[in-house]
Parts: structure tokens; sequence; C-alpha cells
């Protein structure tokens, strides 16, 4: 088996701005970092085998700042990336509909499927090399909704319907375990 441990990145310019910033790198804003520095202090007893974090910007300085002083290897991995919204990356986060991209790709980027394929192919890898590990994930909402759909046996209109988001039940880390 395998822990999974997910975070997500901190809140950067473009969701301030209400913008979608899909495979955009994107920055944190001073409100991120505050969140990957208190993010930090409320795990720091925690154990983690390793740390994989998306390879775009905002997931990168987030799983720095989170496990920040920590003797621990984080690598970078884009199976982990955001959705890939296509011409709408960068663009006014009203354009990027979940519930309408589920199978359908966004123009000229992903699916919600194409994202969850990307998740299945890294969970394979994790069953492979980190059996009996506590592993950390730093990335974003697509990946974490499709880790949901692949764990939990849910719908992707389920976990769209749960997400915390919508909910507004964040929580410092979500568990997923991998059999």
């Amino acid at each position: 088996m395998v822990i999974i441990k997910y975070f997500v990145h901190g809140t950067t310019t473009d969701n301030s701005n209400h913008l979608s910033t899909g495979w955009l790198p994107g920055i944190l804003s001073e409100k991120g970092i505050m969140q990957g520095i208190e993010l930090a202090q409320i795990i720091k007893e925690q154990h983690f085998d390793v740390v994989f974090c998306s390879d775009l910007t905002r997931a990168v300085e987030s799983a720095k700042l989170n496990f920040y002083n920590r003797d621990i290897e984080i690598i970078r991995d884009k199976r982990i990336r955001e959705c890939n919204y296509g011409d709408y990356n960068g663009k006014d986060s009203k354009l990027v509909d979940y519930a309408t991209h589920i199978d359908k790709q966004f123009p000229n980027g992903e699916s919600l499927k194409d994202v969850e394929k990307r998740i299945k192919d890294f969970i394979i890898f994790l069953k492979k090399n980190y059996q009996d590990k506590i592993v950390a994930i730093v990335a974003h909402r697509a990946p974490q909704l499709a880790l949901d759909v692949i764990t939990n046996n849910k719908t992707w209109e389920q976990v769209l319907a749960d997400d915390w988001r919508k909910t507004k039940s964040w929580q410092p880390g979500w568990e997923y375990l991998i059999k």
C-alpha cells in the first residue's frame, strides 16, 4: 500500500484575479506564501518519505514552503499538473467549467478524463516504486479530483459536487490509500 497525503498549492495572483492558470506557471500571491509557511508549521511533525509536486511554478514554490528546512526530496512530475485548459489558460475563470469538460476537452486542451489517465499512470508508478511509503503530493484541483475518482470509486459528477472548494471545507492535507 502507498499512503498519499495530498496538499494543494497556495493561492496565486491568478486566483485572486479570477483567472484560471491551467498549464501556465502561476505565481503565489502574498496570501499563498503565507499559506505555505502556515501549512509547514501544521505538518512539521508528520513523516513523509518523499514529496512529489507538479512541475508548474506555483506547486514547486508551495512544496518548497511546505517542506522548508526538512531533509526530504522534492521531485517535480508533470503527470500531476493541473488540467490543460488550452485556449482558456490564463483567461477568466468563468470560462473553465469542469462539469462540461469531463469527457470533452477544453479547446486545444484536455478533459478531466485525460487528467484521470495521467493520474492513473502516476499511481502505477507509485505502486511500483513507493510500496509501504508515505508520499506527499503538492499539486492542483483536477489531479486531486482524479484521485478521488480513482481511489474512492466515485463518478466525476460526485467528486465535483463534493469538492471541498464548493463546500468550503479546506483541510491541511487529504489522505488517499493506494492498494
